[in-house]
């Protein structure tokens, strides 16, 4: 049995129409906004490669400090 997973565009999709909901899940019809579904996806890539970034200057800043302090010590 596999697992699928409800994502939250799924819960707003059948909270705003669930006629537009059941024809998108369960008749499997394409959403007619497809242009603005890629612009969201790309969206959504740019922001989650700009946090990726930030994580890794995080911890590039923690390591930069943490040399820092060990040559002031020595």
């Amino acid at each position: 049995m596999s697992r699928r997973y409800t994502r939250a565009s799924e819960l707003n999709e059948f909270a705003y129409c669930r006629r537009a909901w059941y024809l998108h899940q369960v008749r499997g019809f394409p959403s007619a906004n497809q242009t603005r579904l890629a612009e969201g996806e790309a969206a959504h890539r740019r922001h989650g490669q700009r946090v990726h970034l930030a994580i890794w200057a995080w911890r590039l800043g923690l390591l930069l400090l943490l040399v820092g302090l060990l040559l002031w010590w020595w």
